[in-house]
Order: structure tokens, then C-alpha cells, then sequence
């Protein structure tokens, strides 16, 4: 009896050893788990814990890491935003980042900083055409943007190994994170040297000059709109060579966009063309873009649908929204206001500018760019929609299969 007490109360003095450590074990966890732990200076993710040892890759000023281990003689294991693991000196791993930081300089640092008119932090450039952002560091994984040849990315880890994966979004988060190949970003793509490289390739040679031209088009538009035109009357060359009906329509309509672009009128001219655009709906005239209840109600009847939504730069002049097929309008019931949103364009409804233009039913995409080329906005990102801008907002013009769909008040916040 004596002899099973005594074991009793060992095994508890165990069962209670036990928990204690379990629950130490716990709250270092816990602790990691809450904190976030940044870079404070440049330095390298190590495979061992000596700076001797072989290296994985590059941290910049500012990045972000997760802790998998207490500090050890002086070090850290930790992962990178790339789920890379490995070893970096404790004294470079804080929880928070000022200005007193003494940054130590890695010049063989591919990383650039912000500041160089491009972006405002860490990052490169996407080097390769129409570059598949996934969504994990897995060539299978979701697509969750497409890139274009000059885009900078956000880096803050930049593994060594050109055949890795890269986190361009900056985050651990899972929403937020986007992968990439190593060898598809680095520094931004000089635009004379990629003409030059076209310009040397062999007339035969189509499919590589496809993919310099593709490059050529899209660092252009991610540059000046003078260069535009040098790099599409290369694409083209190469565009008749393959004889691609549609890839020949789409080619020769961003030819006129780049055209219009490239004799860009002024902000004055653009406004003076705008500033008392109304439009017609089913032959109600708004005054710019408003109307009262009333008419609107008398014009298009009740609603279809309400809503209301959270408007919190108090953009609009109310929160409550009316849909209707023609279009959406922010409504002000005690006030009897309806403030034209957006409006789908069809044989009655259409938006006539101070001059008298008109944007209607009838106009074609080609037309459009023929006669406005010169007031709009437009971006390979977003074909077949463009913007003017007005003096707080823009109109957002779409297309569809070649004809005018809808035209969109957006407000600047």
C-alpha cells in the first residue's frame, strides 16, 4: 500500500514536471506567435549558424521573419517570406524598426531600396512578358496576378538560387502572398537595349522575336508614351509574320491608343472638354451627372434593387445605392438628389461633352480611340477601358465585343 502511494505521488510530481514544461513550451510559442520580428539591418540567410557557412539568399532593411528557434550562441533560426529556413545573427532580428537603426550595407545586395521614382521600398523588376504570380511557391498553385515586363515587385528576401521561389508581395500573410521564379525579377529592363536585342535577332527567327517584342511592348507601357511607338512598329513586324487575325486587330487598335497617347492634350484642354458633360437617359437630360429623385423615379420607375454601402471617404452623396438596368445612381431620398454612378450605354442612354461630342450607342471602340485618343488614359493591364479624367474623378469608359458597354463616375478618395 505504502509502495503504491509513494508511486502515486511520483507520477504525479512527473504528470506535474510535465505540464510545466508543456506550458513553458507553450507560452514561447505563444510569445513567437504574437510578436512580429523584423530585419534591422542587411544580412544573409545562413545554413549554419556561422557567417562562414554557405548562404541561401539576401535579406534587405525592413523584411520580415519568423523565429523557429530561441536565440543560441548569438543566433536565430528563422524562416523567410519564401518559407526558406535557416540561420541569421540575432543581433540583426527586431521587433520593431526606427530611425536610429544603424544599417549595415551589403553591397552585394541585389535588393534596391525605394526611392527611385519606381516604387517606395524594397523591390525589383519583372524581367519576362505577361509573368504568373501564384499564390504559393508551387508552379501549379492559384495565378493571383499577372505581371508585365517593368512592373516592380516588393522584395525584402531574394533567395540565391535562380531556380527559387520569391515572395513579390512582401507578406507572410497568406491572403496577400504572391511567388515567383528568382530569374524572372531583377533589375528593371533597360527599353534601347531590348531594341537593340530585337533589331539583332534573325527575321526567321519568330519565335524569339515574339518574345522580345512582347517585352519591348510592355516595358513601353510601363515607361514613357513616347516609347510606344518605336516598340509596336516592331511588334507589328512580327504580329503579320504569325497572321493572327485577332492578335493583328488587337495589335493595330494599341497602335492608335499609342498614337492618341503620344499627342496627349493637357489637363486644361481635358477639363474644358468635360466640365459640363451630362448624360441622357432615355431623353432626361442630367445636369452634371445629377438629377432629382423624382425624375429619375419618373424616367426608369422604382428601383430594381437597393442598397446601401459603406462609403467611408464620403465620396457620394449617400450611402443609399439604386440599380437599375440602365444604370446606378447614389441616392439622397430627403433630399430628393440622384447622383449619376454609372450608366450602360444602349440606343437611348449616352454622355454628350461640352462640345456637343456625344458617346452613344453607335460608337465603336476604333471610332472612339480615332476621335478621343488624345483625352484618355488607358493601360495593357486593362484593355478595352479607358479613363478621362475631370477634376476630382474620372469617367471609366468600356467596351465590349468592340462597342461602348458602360461609362463609370470613379472618385478619387
Amino acid at each position: 500500500m505504502k509502495i503504491r502511494e509513494i508511486r502515486g505521488k511520483n507520477q504525479n510530481t512527473y504528470m506535474k514536471k510535465y505540464l510545466f514544461v508543456i506550458a513553458l513550451l507553450f507560452c514561447a510559442v505563444l510569445m513567437h506567435s504574437q510578436d512580429r520580428y523584423f530585419i534591422n539591418s542587411d544580412t544573409r540567410l545562413y545554413t549554419s549558424a556561422n557567417t562562414s557557412a554557405e548562404f541561401l539568399g539576401y535579406f534587405k532593411y525592413g523584411a520580415e521573419v519568423q523565429l523557429l528557434s530561441e536565440s543560441k550562441n548569438g543566433w536565430y533560426k528563422v524562416k523567410a517570406d519564401n518559407l526558406s529556413e535557416g540561420f541569421i545573427p540575432e543581433k540583426y532580428v527586431a521587433t520593431r524598426l526606427n530611425a536610429a537603426d544603424i544599417k549595415v550595407k551589403d553591397n552585394e545586395n541585389p535588393i534596391l531600396e525605394g526611392g527611385d521614382n519606381y516604387y517606395g521600398g524594397n523591390h525589383l523588376f519583372v524581367l519576362v512578358a505577361g509573368l504568373k504570380a501564384r499564390a504559393q511557391p508551387d508552379k501549379n498553385s492559384k495565378i493571383r496576378e499577372i505581371l508585365y515586363t517593368g512592373d516592380p515587385v516588393a522584395i525584402n528576401y531574394l533567395p540565391k538560387n535562380p531556380e527559387e521561389w520569391v515572395n513579390i508581395s512582401g507578406s507572410f500573410n497568406d491572403e496577400y502572398a504572391k511567388f515567383t521564379l528568382r530569374k524572372f525579377v531583377g533589375k528593371r529592363p533597360d527599353f534601347n537595349t531590348l531594341l537593340k536585342d530585337f533589331d539583332k535577332l534573325d527575321v526567321t527567327n519568330v519565335t524569339e522575336r515574339k518574345t522580345v517584342g512582347e517585352r519591348i511592348v510592355e516595358l513601353a507601357w510601363n515607361s514613357d508614351n513616347a516609347t510606344l511607338a518605336p516598340a509596336y512598329q516592331r511588334y507589328y513586324e512580327v504580329v503579320k509574320q504569325l497572321n493572327d487575325p485577332k492578335l493583328l486587330a488587337d495589335t493595330e487598335l494599341n497602335i492608335a491608343i499609342a498614337k492618341g497617347l503620344a499627342k496627349h492634350k493637357k489637363q486644361e484642354e481635358i477639363t474644358a472638354f468635360t466640365k459640363k458633360s451630362e448624360f441622357v437617359i432615355k431623353g432626361t437630360k442630367t445636369k452634371s451627372l445629377f438629377l432629382t429623385q423624382k425624375d429619375l423615379e419618373k424616367t426608369l420607375g422604382k428601383p430594381a434593387k437597393k442598397a446601401t454601402i459603406s462609403d467611408e471617404c464620403g465620396l457620394y452623396i449617400s450611402e443609399v445605392f439604386y440599380y437599375y438596368p440602365d444604370l446606378e445612381a447614389s441616392v439622397d431620398e430627403k433630399q430628393n438628389k440622384a447622383e449619376i454612378i454609372k450608366v450602360f450605354i444602349n440606343e437611348t442612354n449616352k454622355l454628350v461633352f461640352t462640345t456637343g461630342a456625344a458617346l452613344d450607342g453607335s460608337l465603336t471602340e476604333k471610332a472612339f480611340i480615332e476621335k478621343y485618343g488624345s483625352y484618355i488614359g488607358a493601360s495593357i493591364k486593362n484593355p478595352h477601358s479607358y479613363s478621362i479624367p475631370l477634376e476630382d474623378s474620372e469617367f471609366r469608359i468600356e467596351f465590349k465585343d468592340g462597342k461602348l458597354f458602360s461609362i463609370e463616375i470613379f472618385y478619387y478618395c
